[in-house]
């Protein structure tokens, strides 16, 4: 299993962000006036203090050209997140390694001087992203044109409105030329043209191969755009996998969180994928398959407790990181029986439509009546031989071995 794993490796586009073990802490004081801090000196202020930890312990990798979703309740850690994946905040533990020029759109109206101009702001931010001034200068006009506020460029903007601030702020990330774009929630100031602009923007990123990471409570934008979702709750990451079941995983924490019944600690503990083998239709490992044909993807799970409720989904990727096909037994109203310590799954998936090339499985799972998830992304690779099929519907049956 080794051998597949490395060579799966081999084939997927690079990492370029990882992320590992980080935690972040801020320090919440409860004296509120200089008077109180005068008096709390010392040893005695320690009581007056209390730590917060926005993250614990989050751990995981990003590759070229994929576009990943970060959800979850207000105060779950995805916004800090985003800010130290920008390196804007440094994590109190753990580490970022990020490759590539990074965009950020994190907040409205961050890194603008309110006295300056749009134009000496277009200058003023574009330098901070690491453009000389003849490459700024040479993106001005379009940037003056996607961000469509006329002759309110050569006004302070602290006199421009939220929307005008998003759409010079979007339009100058845009034009930088970035390997990596990162977006919070600031789309939803703008109106619904220019929306749809930059919704426009980002599948024009998305065809080019960046890579992009979207913080949103909007789950619609989430679905249509991301082929990867992570989702947070209080600091910790409780599912990695396909947006189906993340936006599932997180309508199921906003019940558990209204009634005050979250149980983080428990997250992504109690089950694991084992291992991901390719067979043909009969049966027979393999690493190559004729088009047209059937593969077989065994999938082993294991469960640290019995799970009543759970999920398993399934993505195939191309050589150059592009979903092919992905489903899970939620999508496909296949009701697993209950798991107990261990569980073999065969999901067998017509390749009618595959071109020849290398492609890449990942696996997830996740307890729907338990809060536990993981996820295990090149699990196993396989190899489409013969001439290019016609194109044709991707077909999924999964079935229990």
């Amino acid at each position: 299993m080794s051998t597949v794993i490395n060579r799966a490796e081999a084939v997927r586009p690079p990492q370029v962000i990882t992320v590992n073990s980080v935690s972040k802490r801020f320090t919440v004081r409860k004296d509120t006036s200089l008077k109180e801090r005068m008096v709390t000196l010392g040893r005695a202020g320690r009581q007056h203090r209390q730590d917060f930890w926005a993250l614990n312990d989050v751990s995981f990798d990003i590759r070229a050209g994929t576009t990943i979703g970060l959800i979850g309740h207000n105060g779950s850690g995805k916004s800090t997140l985003l800010k130290v994946l920008g390196g804007i905040v440094q994590p109190t533990s753990g580490t970022v390694e990020q490759r590539g020029r990074i965009a950020a759109l994190l907040e409205l109206g961050a890194g603008f001087h309110p006295d300056l101009s749009g134009r000496e702001n277009v200058f003023l931010n574009g330098s901070v992203l690491g453009l000389s001034h003849d490459e700024i200068a040479a993106q001005f006009d379009a940037i003056q044109e996607f961000a469509g506020i006329g002759d309110f460029i050569d006004t302070q903007v602290k006199f421009y409105s939220s929307g005008m601030y998003v759409r010079l702020a979007f339009a100058i990330a845009v034009h930088t030329d970035p390997d990596i774009l990162l977006v919070d929630e600031v789309l939803a100031v703008g109106d619904e043209q220019f929306q749809q602009k930059c919704l426009d923007r980002i599948k024009e990123f998305q065809s080019e191969g960046r890579t992009i990471i979207i913080v949103s409570h909007a789950l619609d934008q989430i679905a249509s755009l991301c082929d990867r979702v992570v989702v947070m709750n209080h600091g910790s990451m409780v599912y990695d996998g396909l947006p189906a079941t993340a936006i599932e995983r997180f309508r199921e924490l906003l019940v558990e969180n209204g009634v005050g019944q979250a149980h983080t600690e428990e997250s992504s503990r109690g089950v694991a994928i084992e291992s991901v083998d390719v067979h043909d239709a009969s049966g027979v490992p393999v690493s190559e398959i004729e088009a047209g044909t059937e593969i077989r993807l065994r999938i082993r799970v294991c469960a640290v407790r019995p799970l009543e409720k759970w999920a398993l989904g399934f993505s195939i990727d191309t050589a150059g990181g592009q979903m092919a096909v992905a489903s899970n037994t939620d999508l496909l109203a296949v009701e697993l029986p209950e798991l107990v310590d261990e569980q073999t799954v065969d999901v067998v998936v017509s390749t009618d439509a595959f071109s020849p090339g290398e492609y890449v499985v990942n696996a997830n799972v996740a307890g729907l009546s338990d809060s536990t998830s993981h996820s295990l992304t090149g699990a196993a690779s396989f190899t489409i031989a013969g001439a290019a099929p016609t194109v044709g519907p991707v077909a999924a049956d999964i079935r229990i071995a």
